[in-house]
């Protein structure tokens, strides 16, 4: 999507303009897009969130956790309107994107797995 909108004209209302292929591209690429989170990180995050913290803590993490999610995705909501009038539909995609990016290390690095590990035996 990112790069579609990146390329997209622009009309004289300043309304994109997707001509030829883009405009099926874009659809398709936004319904992957909600499908492939529907089966990774929409669901997961809660799973995860439920098993990798100690028990002693759980409550307490589980209710900041939470926050936090609904943190970001208000900072979104808002951030989302401020980009798109200054760095355009493809710059607000592109950055998003970019940020996917970094959770990937961020998940390889920092996110131990708990696999065969008991609840009772996790370490804070």
């Amino acid at each position: 999507m990112a790069f579609v909108f990146s390329n997209a004209a622009v009309g004289e209302a300043g309304k994109l303009m997707l001509s030829g292929k883009a405009g099926p591209v874009a659809l398709v690429a936004a319904n992957l897009y909600v499908v492939f989170f529907n089966f990774s990180w929409g669901p997961v995050m809660w799973v995860m969130l439920g098993e990798m913290f100690p028990n002693q803590i759980r409550g307490s993490a589980l209710a900041i956790s939470g926050f936090a999610q609904w943190f970001a995705n208000f900072g979104i909501t808002i951030t989302f309107p401020m980009m798109l009038g200054s760095v355009g539909l493809g710059g607000a995609y592109s950055f998003y994107a970019v940020c996917a990016l970094i959770s990937i290390g961020f998940i390889i690095k920092c996110v131990h797995e708990t696999k065969g590990i008991e609840l009772e035996e996790m370490q804070g």
